[in-house]
């Protein structure tokens, strides 16, 4: 992905996570890495549904502001600990969507296997620990995951995910956000779940490879 193709593509995403209510204020962060040692991302203290190009800044990996005259997000830490975990990761996208957030907040992972599409597109999703925002240990709790999985819950706060190219890493988000909320209404509301058996789950992970998804953990079999 070009710069030009990452600052529109960051612009866009902004815009679909305001509509969706996936942050508020100047919540949430987008970064994409378009280099070897260059990463466009969201500054901080701005509306991601009311950003400008002229707004966004360019990075290194180490943080260093190499374009633009805005404060990088102090959570662009995170994204850049996911880019050094795993080069495979082309983008990361960060939000408090509400459905996700309650889960992190009570501490219930995403794992019950209910939704074909989202063990092959997302997997199982854990919750990292806990973390002061902006502190150095909020890439440190993300790490562990960065490899295995394609996003997380982060405990109190909200959800991180990442992928080969933005859209997707946006994607997953709402990918996320769609199976909260059904584990939310099948579990808590109905209070019936019929889940996926072993083999069921097995067949759909075999799957992914013919998507191209190297990610996503195993979601807990039942039966």
């Amino acid at each position: 992905m070009t710069q030009k193709e990452a600052k529109k593509a960051i612009i866009d995403i902004g815009r679909r996570m305001y509509a969706r209510n996936f942050v508020a204020a100047n919540d949430g962060n987008i970064s994409v890495r378009t280099g070897e040692n260059e990463v466009w991302a969201t500054p901080t203290g701005v509306s991601k549904g009311y950003m400008k190009k002229k707004m966004l800044v360019k990075v290194d990996l180490q943080g260093n502001v190499l374009e633009g005259d805005r404060k990088p997000s102090s959570e662009l830490k995170m994204h850049l600990r996911a880019y050094q975990e795993n080069p495979e990761i082309r983008s990361v996208c960060h939000a408090h969507p509400p459905i996700c957030t309650c889960f992190a907040i009570a501490g219930i992972p995403l794992e019950a296997p209910v939704l074909a599409e989202a063990v092959v597109t997302l997997g199982d999703v854990p919750i990292a620990p806990y973390a002061e925002l902006g502190s150095k240990e909020v890439p440190e709790v993300i790490a562990p995951y960065c490899r295995t999985h394609n996003g997380v819950l982060l405990a109190n706060h909200g959800a991180v995910t990442w992928a080969e190219d933005p859209y997707s890493a946006y994607y997953r988000l709402e990918t996320m956000e769609y199976y909260a909320n059904i584990l939310l209404i099948t579990e808590k509301l109905i209070g019936k779940q019929n889940t996926l058996t072993r083999e069921q789950i097995e067949r759909l992970l075999a799957m992914r490879e013919k998507f191209g998804i190297r990610r996503g953990g195993t979601p807990r079999a039942q039966r």
